[in-house]
């Protein structure tokens, strides 16, 4: 049995000029991701490893969510992989994982996370707000056979507000 849940980043802030991998997140993305992961807590699966994109706005939602869960930051690891939009790459991502590792949290990005939320499960969504979680269990041992998921659990801000 695999475990995987996709979180989406928080709300970004466009105040800025600077380049996307270095936007941060806005006020209001932060204060959701704090509502979010706390409301996780109740359905969570402790991860055996947590894959982030590198974007700046990735990896604060991330480290809300650690920090709110409890999870050891040794088991953070940046994934180049996981800046992507379409989904190809965070899926060739996810059948590369080692099989002996059965729960995973990644932290990425839109389209890609709806595509593979509605790819990958029974899940027909047409957008992951930011904040967003996907929690889905596949009856598989092999990461590279992943499909055909049963979604445990979707979580967003707009639920609590």
């Amino acid at each position: 049995m695999k475990n995987l849940t996709l979180i989406r980043h928080a709300k970004s802030s466009w105040e800025h000029e600077i380049d996307d991998l270095y936007r941060p997140l806005k006020k209001s993305g932060n204060e959701d991701a704090v509502i979010v992961s706390k409301k996780l807590k109740a359905v969570f699966i402790p991860p055996d490893i947590v894959f982030c994109s590198p974007a700046e706005r990735a990896l604060a939602t991330c480290k809300i969510f650690m920090k709110n869960l409890k999870v050891n930051s040794n088991l953070l690891h940046i994934e180049d992989d996981l800046y992507d939009f379409g989904g190809q790459k965070v899926l060739r991502f996810i059948k590369r994982i080692n099989n002996s590792v059965d729960d995973v949290i990644l932290f990425g990005h839109n389209h890609a996370f709806t595509a593979l939320s509605n790819e990958l499960s029974n899940l027909k969504i047409d957008n992951l707000p930011t904040s967003g979680v996907v929690v889905m269990k596949f009856d598989i041992e092999d990461w590279n056979h992943i499909g055909n998921g049963k979604v445990e659990q979707v979580l967003y801000p707009k639920l609590y507000k």
